[in-house]
């Protein structure tokens, strides 16, 4: 039997993807939880495998040649679980640069974009006190994220999955999807990216990566006075550590 891999992990669109690639890819893991908020993701220790401090990371200890390996970035993970697997990361050349394609534009578009939008409806207003830049970037980034989900929208309309066959793209931008509302988005808006949302949501795998650790989150949720802004600090008020 394989041995589990190490899955740093806290419940958020990106913490979701690895979750729920492992989950669809039935591969063994062991939950290793990194409380953000609490500023886990400095510790020297994690340091070690994630450069960036940043979650999800994951350590094989059967790696390539048996040996264990670390991995950073959450699309540099489900590569490579998509290769060690052989699931939902085709080998044939054309097919394989379709899903890149959804990938890399996930990583490098619409999850940064959709973060900088939460940042800014959610957190800006109590950080920085002239309403004009706060406005600014709320709507900026709001519009934005718009854009993204209506190159979505038109991409589903004539595919089930962002690159035709159910893959790693998909469970890459699912989850940046679930806090649609929080973004300021109404689905309705977008017919075919909504239909995709729900059918890639009936699958169970998918539900039951999306559930890991609720309770963890729950916990933060319910932060409040100096806990919650103590968190924020933590969250948002790094600079570089030498």
């Amino acid at each position: 039997m394989a041995a589990p891999i190490d899955l740093y992990y806290w419940p958020t669109p990106n913490g979701w993807k690895v979750s729920i690639a492992l989950m669809e890819m039935g591969l063994p893991f062991e939950l290793k939880p990194v409380n953000i908020g609490a500023g886990e993701q400095f510790t020297p220790e994690f340091l070690a495998i994630s450069p960036n401090n940043r979650m999800p990371a994951i350590v094989d200890p059967e790696g390539p040649g048996g040996e264990p390996l670390s991995v950073f970035e959450s699309g540099a993970i489900l590569q490579y679980l998509g290769r060690k697997s052989g699931q939902f990361y085709p080998d044939e050349a054309r097919a394989r640069a379709q899903v890149e394609e959804w990938l890399y534009w996930q990583v490098g578009g619409l999850g940064p974009m959709a973060g900088q939008t939460h940042h800014f409806r959610q957190y800006a207003p109590s950080m920085i006190p002239d309403s004009r830049y706060t406005a600014y970037g709320a709507i900026r980034y709001t519009n934005e994220t718009h854009r993204l989900y209506g190159v979505m929208d038109k991409r589903l309309r004539e595919r089930d999955y962002l690159a035709g066959e159910y893959s790693i793209a998909d469970m890459a931008a699912w989850p940046w999807i679930v806090p649609h509302r929080m973004q300021g988005i109404d689905l309705a808006e977008f017919p075919a990216l909504k239909a995709w949302f729900d059918r890639v949501g009936e699958r169970p795998a998918v539900q039951a990566g999306f559930k890991l650790g609720a309770e963890l989150r729950a916990q933060g949720l319910q932060a409040s006075g100096k806990q919650a802004e103590d968190a924020r600090k933590t969250l948002f008020g790094q600079r570089a550590r030498t």
